[in-house]
C-alpha cells in the first residue's frame, strides 16, 4: 500500500514523493517494531498447536489482542507527531510541511494494522493463509483507487492532498481488519479455540511472556527497519532530491523484501511447529528450506533493477518534474547497488525469523546491532560524508551491513540446530 501511495503522490513532484516516503518510512518503522513484538504470539500459538494444546493457542491469540490494544494507543499518538522527528533531523522545510498532513491521515491505521497482525498470526498457524492473500490483494487495489480519489478530489470530495493519501490507507486498514475478523468468526475450522469468548479476561503471566519474549524481537526489528529509516533521514540531510531517489529505490526493494518476509514468517511458524513437537531435525529442515526458497526466488528478480531501472523510475516521477534529471540519475545508480544486497536482505530476514521460531532472540539482536548499525549506518555515513560519495555511500553501507548480518544469522541457525554430538 505504501508503494501504491508513492505511485500517486510522486506525480505531484519530488518534494511530495520525498515527504510521503520519509513519513511512510517512519510510520512503517513503528508498525514493524510493534508487529515484530506481536509476532511471538504466532510462535506461542504454533508451539501450542504442535503440542496439541488448542486452549493455550486460543489464549495466546486473545492475550495478543490485549497487548496490541495497549501498545497501539501510544503508537498512534507517536505517528501523529512524527513531524517533530523530521524537524529534529533538519529535513527540507517543504518536505516537513507536506509530510505533516500525511501523518495526520495515516495515524488512525495503527490499531487496525496491529489487530490484523494478531488474526493473521492465528490464520497462519492453522495454515489457512489464502484469505490473507485475497484480503491484502484487494486492499492494495482499493488503496490505490482511494488515494487517487482523495488526493485529487472528485465526486463530491474536495482535493485532500497528502492528508487524503494517509486517510485512504487508514480506511483500507480498518476494512482489512474487519474482513479478516469476520472471516475468522464465520469459518467453522477456526472455532473451538475460544477466540470470540464473551469476556476478554486479562491473563497477566501470558501477557508478560509476550512482552518479555517480544521485547528483544522488537529490538531486532528496530535495528533492521531503523537501518532503512536512518538511511532515509541521512538522504534527506544530503538533499530532497537524494531522498526522492532513495524512496523510488525503496519502493522497488520493498517488493522482493515482502516476498521474503512472507516466506520468513512461514519459516518461523514451521520451525515453531517442529519445536512444539520436540523435533530439532524438522526445525533445521524447515529453517534451511525457507532460506533456500528465499535465495532462489529473490535471485530471479535481480534482473529488474539492473535492466529496467528507467521504467521503475517513471512510475514514481514525471519527466516534466524540474528535479527529474538528477533524481533519475541517482535512482538508477542506487538500483544497481540495491541489486547487490537484495538476496542478503531476504536471507537475513528469514534466518532471524527461523531463530525466532526457536525463541532465540537475544543473540540475533546483538548481531543485528553490529551488522546494521556499526557497519551499515556507520560505514555508510563515512562513505557518504567523509569520502563525499553522497547517497551511493549510504547504499553501499546498507549492502555491507545486510550481507554480514545474513551470514552471521544463518551460521547461528546452523550451529543452533546441529545434533549435539556434532557441535
Amino acid at each position: 500500500m505504501f508503494l501504491t501511495t508513492k505511485m500517486v503522490v510522486g506525480k505531484l513532484g519530488y518534494h511530495s514523493l520525498a515527504a510521503v516516503g520519509i513519513a511512510g518510512d517512519l510510520t512503517f518503522e513503528i508498525l514493524v517494531i510493534l508487529m515484530a513484538m506481536l509476532s511471538v504470539v504466532g510462535v506461542l500459538a504454533a508451539q501450542a498447536l504442535g503440542a496439541g494444546k488448542h486452549h493455550e493457542l486460543g489464549q495466546s491469540i486473545r492475550q495478543g489482542l490485549v497487548v496490541a490494544t495497549v501498545i497501539g494507543g501510544p503508537a498512534m499518538i507517536a505517528v501523529w507527531n512524527l513531524d517533530l522527528a523530521l524537524i529534529a533531523t533538519n529535513q527540507d522545510p517543504r518536505v516537513i510541511e507536506l509530510a505533516r498532513g500525511y501523518l495526520k491521515g495515516i495515524s488512525g491505521a495503527v490499531l487496525p494494522v496491529l489487530w490484523f497482525a494478531i488474526f493473521r498470526n492465528f490464520v497462519a498457524v492453522l495454515s489457512q493463509t489464502v484469505s490473507i492473500l485475497v484480503i491484502t490483494a484487494g486492499a492494495v487495489v482499493l488503496n490505490y483507487l482511494l488515494t487517487l480519489w482523495f488526493v485529487h478530489g472528485g465526486y463530491g470530495v474536495a482535493p485532500l492532498g497528502l492528508f487524503g493519501a494517509g486517510l485512504a490507507t487508514t480506511i483500507v486498514s480498518w476494512l482489512m481488519f474487519l474482513a479478516l475478523a469476520l472471516h475468522v468468526f464465520r469459518k467453522p475450522m477456526f472455532r473451538g479455540f475460544g477466540i470470540f469468548k464473551n469476556r476478554l479476561q486479562l491473563i497477566w503471566p501470558l501477557c508478560r511472556e509476550i512482552l518479555t519474549l517480544g521485547t528483544p524481537v522488537a529490538g531486532l526489528a528496530f535495528l533492521e527497519a531503523g537501518l532503512f529509516v536512518a538511511t532515509a533521514i541521512l538522504s534527506g540531510v544530503i538533499g530532497a532530491k537524494t531522498l526522492a531517489a532513495y524512496e523510488i529505490v525503496m519502493a522497488w526493494v520493498g517488493i522482493p523484501f515482502v516476498i521474503a518476509f512472507g516466506l520468513a514468517e512461514a519459516t518461523m511458524i514451521r520451525v515453531a511447529h517442529a519445536i512444539g513437537r520436540n523435533s530439532m531435525r524438522q526445525a533445521r529442515r524447515a529453517g534451511f528450506l525457507g532460506m533456500t526458497l528465499v535465495i532462489g526466488i529473490i535471485s530471479t528478480m535481480l534482473v529488474v533493477p539492473i535492466f529496467f531501472a528507467q521504467p521503475i523510475i517513471l512510475i514514481f516521477i514525471s519527466p516534466e518534474d524540474p528535479g527529474y534529471a538528477e533524481v533519475s540519475a541517482m535512482a538508477s545508480h542506487f538500483l544497481v547497488i540495491a541489486a547487490v544486497f537484495m538476496v542478503f536482505d531476504g536471507l537475513q530476514a528469514t534466518a532471524a525469523r527461523a531463530l525466532r521460531g526457536m525463541k532465540d532472540n537475544l543473540v540475533p539482536l546483538w548481531i543485528a546491532g553490529f551488522g546494521y548499525w556499526v557497519l551499515g549506518i556507520g560505514g555508510g555515513s563515512v562513505l557518504a560524508f567523509q569520502y563525499q560519495m553522497g547517497g551511493a555511500g549510504l547504499w553501499w553501507g546498507l549492502a555491507a551491513g545486510l550481507a554480514l548480518a545474513a551470514c552471521l544469522l544463518s551460521w547461528r541457525f546452523h550451529r543452533f540446530t546441529l545434533p549435539r554430538a556434532s557441535r
